[in-house]
């Protein structure tokens, strides 16, 4: 019988005898990935969905992208909560709450019958979806164990940088030859198996015994902060940039509320919603800062780059999908190999080495043109995502290697919530960013943006694909600058394997 995980201790020897995963963690793994699946593909799944929407339900393109909006809203809620009720009620049962709440949410959303209905429907899928990925960081992590965390965080990573790539491909194909409700639908099955899955290899954890009150202070502080700053920065890139009252006024409230839940979270210590001591941890502090700028890089680019082939090229949102889909290879190829590293020589040895690649495989793009070969850009973007592979989820990995057991699942919901701010702010100031560069160069395009863009006829499109390639050009050279930040916090990782500089208590298997 395969020897359980509760038995097993650190290998001894150097970082050269790292243990491998044992194939309970990886069954574990495979399961949480079944889940997070659905949560990461919707993010971006229904991007290309927009316009049908818009045409099927009478509305213009200022409502229906609260579609968006208000899912990422409600995953921006939500996230906060899940390291209380993981400590509360176990990993197990929130994980399986998370799906039920996912599924439900999706099956309305697909039957939806007006754009108010939709919306609402959607902030019960974020509400599910929300904490499906960082509480399955935390079952993971506790069973893995603090010297395989690199190699079970690319197990889980994989999806989340696939998602981005397959979500406008999966969307496309079902918008225009199946149906829009469809990319609602796809979730049900995939659900309902994830939960089979669940119920059969997720250990029990019954919780209860680590977990303080819910923090009701912080739930009226943090969330609402969060939900504030979001909000801002989606209006920023639709409501003509960050110069806005309004959007000064939405930031400004969000920063209030997120600085008085920090200095509430100082008095009550460990019993806050997100006990902020974990930014005294340098490993995690300076972690944090690079996970950051990763979900700019990630986000940002996932703006950007269908955008362009979509206006510049005038590409379809199936053929856009495709192209991107170099990344996700690139992506999936570094990975397992950057896991291995990190477990044994640590992250901060692999991800200058992935910010590197991020860098040069931007580049290119911050020099498009009309008529750029695919060729050169499917390969750039093969390179981006060996970068990416060797970035997030080392540097994931690395903010918790050194913190206890008790610390791991709120420090896991805290990452998350970073990396969604990261792609919040990455998204929105290039979205702004775009919008002016083409507005400057064809004041005709209404907005500048990507309504506007979208909207103009094929037959003039040759020529004004120049203007259009100069534009993404120039705000490239913005995400290229916002990537290259990363090499700061990066050179302050740790250089060593996670069992060299790991406390005694950290993260022990689940028994």
């Amino acid at each position: 019988m395969a020897e359980s995980p509760s038995t097993k201790v650190a290998p001894p020897g150097g970082p050269g005898g790292a243990e491998p995963l044992d194939r309970r963690t990886i069954v574990l793994g495979l399961v949480v990935v079944a889940g997070t699946v659905m949560a990461i593909l919707d993010t971006t799944i229904v991007n290309v969905a927009l316009e049908t929407l818009a045409h099927d339900f009478s509305t213009d393109l200022s409502t229906i992208q609260w579609v968006i909006t208000g899912y990422m809203l409600a995953m921006g809620t939500v996230i906060p909560l899940t390291g209380w009720a993981v400590d509360r009620f176990g990993g197990r049962r929130v994980w399986m709450t998370s799906i039920v709440l996912f599924v439900i949410g999706s099956a309305l959303s697909g039957a939806a019958w007006n754009i108010g209905s939709l919306i609402v429907f959607r902030v019960v899928q974020g509400l599910g979806g929300g904490m499906l990925m960082p509480t399955g960081m935390a079952i993971l992590t506790m069973a893995a164990g603090p010297h395989r965390l690199g190699r079970i965080m690319s197990v889980i990573g994989v999806p989340m940088l696939l998602g981005p790539v397959l979500g406008p491909v999966l969307g496309g194909w079902l918008v225009e030859d199946v149906d829009w409700r469809w990319i609602f639908f796809v979730n049900l099955p995939v659900g309902v198996l994830a939960l089979t899955l669940a119920w059969w290899k997720i250990p029990h954890d019954h919780g209860g015994h680590t977990a303080p009150g819910l923090d009701l202070r912080g739930l009226m502080l943090l969330p609402p902060g969060f939900v504030l700053l979001i909000y801002g920065l989606s209006t920023a890139s639709s409501n003509g940039g960050f110069g806005e009252p309004a959007t000064i006024a939405w930031l400004v409230a969000g920063v209030v509320l997120v600085g008085l839940f920090a200095l509430h979270s100082l008095s009550r210590r460990e019993r806050a919603l997100i006990d902020v001591r974990l930014f005294a941890d340098r490993t995690f502090a300076t972690a944090s800062v690079a996970v950051f700028f990763v979900g700019i890089a990630l986000m940002g680019s996932m703006l950007l780059i269908p955008l362009y082939y979509q206006t510049a090229r005038g590409e379809g949102a199936f053929t856009a999908g495709l192209l991107l889909a170099p990344q996700g290879l690139g992506a999936a190829t570094a990975m397992p190999l950057a896991g291995v590293i990190t477990d044994r020589f640590g992250a901060g040895r692999i991800v200058p080495v992935g910010i590197t690649l991020l860098v040069a495989g931007t580049i290119p793009f911050a020099m498009v043109g009309a008529d750029t070969s695919y060729w050169l850009l499917g390969s750039t973007l093969f390179v981006r995502g060996l970068g990416l592979g060797c970035t997030m989820m080392p540097t994931m990995s690395a903010a918790l290697t050194t913190l206890s057991r008790a610390m791991v699942s709120r420090a896991s919901s805290t990452l998350n919530i970073i990396v969604q701010l990261g792609g919040s702010v990455g998204t929105a100031l290039l979205a702004v960013i775009l919008s002016r560069q083409i507005s400057d160069r064809i004041p005709q395009a209404a907005g500048g943006g990507a309504a506007g863009v979208g909207e103009i006829p094929d037959r003039v499109r040759e020529q004004l694909a120049p203007k259009l390639a100069d534009a993404f050009g120039s705000t490239f050279w913005v995400a290229l600058v916002l990537t290259a930040v990363l090499i700061l916090p990066a050179l302050l990782l740790p250089r060593h394997g996670a069992r060299h500089g790991a406390p005694a208590d950290a993260a022990p298997p689940l028994g």
